[in-house]
């Protein structure tokens, strides 16, 4: 019995064994299948797909009226998408591209710094950072010859004898530059950017049935007219460390190649222009035949802004800008040369006008001068340095930050507030003798002897005289609380960056009595925008009300038929503290300097198609003389004002004409 169960034993431990050993699989299976089978799949899914990251679209800039500012364009690119190539023809398939390409005029990507002459193969002069990168991607040391690094890159990319040198040479380049950017299966190849229609169609016909080439659409983004308002739109340049990480917080996604707006309504806006990419995956079976392509998550295009500009009264501003500052320029010369005298306009070289609508103070247009092309802008390419290194200052968007003296165009206010205060009447008179020498180390002189004024004939004639005194005796307190009501010295609310200005008084570090005499002239320390000027000019032709000035006008989702933000309503600021009857004083004498032919600006207006009340000015400083001028029109309806800066331009008609020009393309609309 007991040799029995001994010749057993074994029989039963194999069984417990086995079954325990199937309990153990049936349990695993059962908790596989049953309870985490869901994971698994999905497990099981990732480990075959390859997920592929679709760009995100940039919103657009567009005038008030849906003309399109800054857009996206259109253009296409040859793609090699690894996922669905075949390796082992991609050599083959590249000389294809080359050659298709080459017949149709387009260029592919070459990123080797490596020429080929005349049979030889020599390294590429001024291109150390590319020699470096190079280099260190083939582990060789700096003696290595060209010679050497091709045959290194042939060995590298599988490029055998069968092809010639140029041949060899232009693999070579592509296939390194591949390596360099990471080509894979989540980030297919870009072989030729901006690609023809000639050559979209060549590639399309001679490649069908070749796996892995696609041509494929992507937008440019770019400026219709790249001169037109850059200092306004702003440029786009590559994520700082710094800005990653704040915009890290930030429920769009970025990346540290992203780029993003650095000033200007680009930078203001960033978070409704900025687009999201979307993400799609790429399954295969165990064969590697693609399986499907499910877009895991839709790309969402950023959203529409809207300015107040309107584009065509934006390109009057920039043409007739430069054209008036030139001619000032060119008539300073030929004075010099006549008279032996200098500082009379031959060093005008910039300027800026600025036009608001009066309903809402919305701003039409903008332009400052030298301008620049926004399409060349690159935060640290060689026109940005041009730029930079250019002493009449480009990039300085003169007509929201510039400040300039602005000479008698400061005295409408000074009217103001003595009739307010009834320092002085309408009708009060004041004798010209052409050298206001009250204080004696602040002499004010007149351009001419006027005798005796009332405040009509002052404004009319800008006699300095005249409102010397009457700022003497107004004071220099009472005169800025004025000035300020009007927007002088202070923020118009304009949503991109501008300058507060320095208002005479208010603003000095020091002063003096005598220093009120050429305050009220417009001259001492008042430094104003001319878009504060224009401001001033709008507060005026709206009988004293001053609006929130602004350049947005709404917001929309890219396809520009939702409204998420609405800007238009006009939002009121202050009231002048002027009466409605000494306004409609002093807006009918500025009507006089346009209408009686003894005003400053009667010589442009006196027979204008509508009435336009204004103001000029001359304002002293360390060149030439600056040439201001404002105005609005038409009188009895005010529905725009404008104001202009000619840095040096010594004679109003130039300043004068630059308003003159936007006006008659303001009044000539049919629409208007």
């Amino acid at each position: 019995m007991r040799n029995k169960l001994r010749g057993k034993l074994p029989f039963t431990v194999c069984a417990v064994l086995v079954l325990i050993a199937a309990t153990v699989f049936l349990a695993r299976l059962a908790d596989w299948q049953l309870f985490h089978g869901a994971e698994y799949r999905r497990l099981a899914s990732r480990s075959t797909g390859y997920y592929v990251e679709t760009p995100p679209t940039r919103g657009e800039i567009l005038d008030r009226n849906g003309e399109g500012i800054v857009t996206n364009i259109t253009h296409y690119k040859i793609v090699i998408d690894k996922v669905y190539a075949d390796d082992g023809s991609l050599n083959g398939t590249l000389l294809n591209l080359m050659g298709l390409l080459h017949r149709t005029g387009d260029k592919w990507d070459d990123a080797l710094p490596i020429i080929l002459s005349d049979g030889v193969f020599s390294f590429q002069k001024n291109a150390d950072a590319q020699l470096a990168q190079l280099r260190e991607t083939l582990g060789v040391g700096e003696d290595i010859t060209a010679e050497d690094c091709v045959s290194l890159l042939c060995r590298r990319y599988h490029i055998d004898g069968d092809y010639d040198d140029a041949e060899r040479r232009a693999l070579c380049s592509v296939r390194y530059h591949m390596e360099l950017t990471g080509y894979s299966n989540t980030n297919p190849y870009t072989f030729a950017s901006d690609v023809s229609r000639k050559g979209v169609t060549a590639v399309s016909e001679n490649t069908q049935g070749v796996g892995g080439i696609d041509v494929q659409t992507y937008l440019v983004r770019g400026a219709k007219s790249p001169d037109l308002a850059p200092h306004v739109v702003g440029a786009l340049g590559a994520i700082t460390e710094d800005e990653y990480k704040e915009l890290s917080h930030s429920p769009k996604h970025y990346t540290i190649n992203d780029t993003v707006g650095k000033f200007g309504v680009e930078a203001l806006f960033e978070d409704e222009l900025k687009g999201e990419g979307g993400t799609k995956i790429i399954q295969r079976n165990s064969d590697g035949a693609i399986v499907e392509t499910v877009e895991t998550v839709d790309a969402k295009p950023g959203n529409t802004v809207y300015l107040t500009l309107d584009a065509k009264l934006q390109q009057i501003a920039v043409k007739s800008l430069a054209q008036n500052i030139r001619d000032a320029r060119t008539e300073g010369i030929t004075v010099c040369k006549e008279t032996g005298k200098k500082l009379q306009g031959e060093d005008c070289k910039s300027g800026a006008v600025v036009m608001l609508d009066v309903s809402d103070f919305s701003v039409l247009a903008a332009a400052s001068c030298p301008t620049y092309d926004l399409n060349k802008y690159s935060e640290y390419g060689d026109y940005y340095t041009r730029l930079a290194n250019d002493k009449t200052a480009p990039l300085y968007n003169r007509a929201f930050s510039g400040t300039f003296a602005c000479g008698s165009v400061f005295k409408p206010v000074v009217a103001m507030a003595a009739l307010e205060e009834k320092i002085i009447k309408p009708g009060t008179k004041i004798f010209c003798t052409q050298k206001y020498d009250y204080y004696p180390t602040n002499i004010v002189e007149c351009m001419h002897r006027h005798g005796e004024l009332d405040l009509r004939g002052a404004l009319t004639q800008s006699c300095n005289y005249y409102f010397a005194e009457t700022g003497r005796r107004l004071g220099i307190d009472t005169m800025y609380l004025y000035a300020e009501k009007f927007g002088l010295g202070g923020y118009t609310g304009l949503e991109i960056e501008e300058s507060r200005g320095m208002l005479a008084g208010r603003d000095s570090s020091s002063w003096m009595p005598g220093n009120t005499v050429q305050a009220a002239i417009g001259q001492s320390d008042n430094a104003f925008t001319p878009v504060q000027l224009a401001t001033y000019a709008a507060t005026i032709a709206n009988n004293g009300v001053r609006l929130k000035t602004h350049i947005i006008s709404k917001i929309t989702d890219y396809e520009r038929k939702k409204v998420f933000a609405d800007y238009n309503k006009a939002e009121q600021l202050d009231e002048c503290g002027v009466s409605a009857q000494n306004l409609k004083t002093v807006q009918n004498d500025m009507l006089s300097v346009t209408q009686d032919p003894s005003g400053t600006a009667n010589s442009v207006f006196g027979g204008y198609r509508v009435k336009v009340a204004a103001k000029t000015g001359t304002a002293e400083n360390s060149g030439s003389d600056h040439s201001t001028f404002i105005c609005y029109a038409p009188f009895d309806k005010p529905q725009v004002a404008v104001a202009v800066v000619l840095e040096n331009g010594v004679r109003g008609k130039y300043s004068m004409q630059v308003a003159k020009d936007l006006l008659d393309g303001y009044f000539s609309g049919e629409k208007r």
